[in-house]
């Protein structure tokens, strides 16, 4: 099921070479996963696509807020689209057994052996976005108007897209008229998912040191136990969202980390609490952050430790607000292309994104969708047995695993029709 993306242009001819490059795509997006990078460590994976993307005629620019990547290429009067990709791996120990899988290793900032992994397919979006970059490049005859891609760094510490901005993104690149992208899903490929307004939460990191007063296993009466008083706070942030949300508004408190002491047998001095947020609405967010701080300062003050605990806020961006009549349009645009059964709508996706910047950095709308990554027939079969949660590894899993094909197709053939919607048909000859 086709459809023209604007009058006058022939979508069909620009997409014609997809077909052959599905080799190509495959050895990219093979050569990505196994050499994973670290938030603002993409040296590697940057120099790849400022490489592809000078030889397919953009103006590159690179270095951009550290190791960003922006490619330009200008091709007669006409609207300015803005794709977007994000390269950052995490330190995960990959798990998928399969025959690319990362081998990499690290040592985290905390001190912490991992192995990296990416495990939440940014080696995807990178090779969809070159994918695209490649086709519309070779048609350009097609269309008019000025194609920016950003491959952008950082995103999984919220800092990528805030970091080219600050850096003169748009000094360097033309102001786009929209910024357009996706992120692939554990759902079915082929699938693509599309929701209007808030539509990825916004998110902020919450540490949170509690000091006690360390002593010997053997006399916790001399102590104020901060594994204890850690343990309380845990369980009390955990009545946050249950207690303090509405049930109509949405909220998730995590406690991704816990460290404390050094042997069984000694009471330590400090705990140390990693707490995540995901909220879509600011007044919600308030309310969650005030509560974290009440909650590690009532429970400090209860266990009569020596000092109130130290709270800090970092790594917050917002929620990703996808315009609505912009995301109808380009819904309607994709469900033109692939047939409406393969659009869905998946609702508010509490993961967090900071595409949203660039998008309001330059004062102008943003769609971002899902695109679907697990075989088809493994998550059907998953759908049937209700075991989704279980059989299907999400984002962050060491054994998340999006099957390469029909998935770097897709994610081409959605970037292209949704860019070619907004540019303008090429002039007559």
């Amino acid at each position: 099921m086709t459809a023209p993306a604007a009058p006058g242009i022939d979508v069909e001819a620009v997409l014609a070479p997809l077909g052959s490059m599905r080799q190509n795509l495959h050895a990219t997006y093979v050569d990505l996963h196994a050499h994973p990078e670290l938030s603002f460590e993409e040296h590697r994976t940057a120099a790849l696509a400022a490489e592809r993307l000078a030889a397919l005629g953009f103006v590159v620019h690179a270095g951009v807020g550290g190791t960003g990547v922006a490619g330009v290429l200008v091709n007669g009067d006409g609207p300015c689209v803005l794709l977007r990709a994000d390269m950052d791996a995490l330190p995960v120990t990959e798990d998928t057994g399969l025959p690319y899988a990362s081998t990499v290793r690290t040592t985290t900032t905390d001190g912490v052996e991992s192995g990296v992994m990416h495990a939440c397919g940014h080696d995807v979006h990178v090779t969809a976005l070159l994918g695209a970059a490649d086709l519309l490049g070779r048609g350009r005859s097609a269309w008019s108007g000025t194609l920016v891609v950003v491959l952008q760094p950082a995103e999984e510490l919220g800092q990528g897209a805030r970091a080219m901005v600050d850096d003169g993104l748009y000094d360097r690149v033309p102001r786009p008229d929209i910024v357009l992208g996706q992120h692939v899903a554990p759902v079915a490929a082929g699938l693509l998912g599309v929701h209007g307004g808030p539509a990825f939460a916004g998110t902020d990191t919450v540490d949170i040191r509690l000091v006690g007063r360390g002593g010997h296993g053997s006399r916790p009466e001399a102590t104020v136990d901060p594994v204890v008083l850690a343990a309380s706070t845990v369980m009390r942030l955990q009545t946050i969202v249950s207690r303090e949300v509405a049930a109509g508004d949405a909220a998730v408190v995590t406690v991704g980390t816990l460290h404390a002491g050094t042997k069984e047998n000694i009471i330590p001095d400090e705990a140390r609490l990693g707490v995540n947020v995901r909220s879509f609405d600011e007044a919600v967010r308030g309310r969650v952050l005030a509560a974290i701080e009440r909650i590690a300062r009532g429970e400090a003050a209860a266990a009569g430790t020596p000092q109130p605990p130290e709270i800090t806020t970092r790594d917050a961006f917002p929620p990703v607000i996808n315009d609505p009549t912009e995301t109808e349009r380009t819904r309607g645009v994709l469900a033109a292309r692939f047939g409406a059964e393969r659009v869905i709508d998946p609702g508010p996706v509490s993961g967090s994104e900071d595409v949203g910047i660039l998008a309001t950095a330059a004062g102008v709308p943003i769609v971002y969708w899902l695109l679907g990554g697990w075989d088809p027939e493994a998550f059907r079969a998953a759908v049937e047995a209700g075991t989704v949660d279980q059989d299907i590894p999400s984002n962050h899993s060491p054994r998340f695993a999006p099957v390469p094909h029909p998935t770097l197709e897709t994610g081409v053939e959605a970037l292209v029709v949704a860019a070619l919607d907004r540019l303008a048909p090429a002039a007559p000859a």
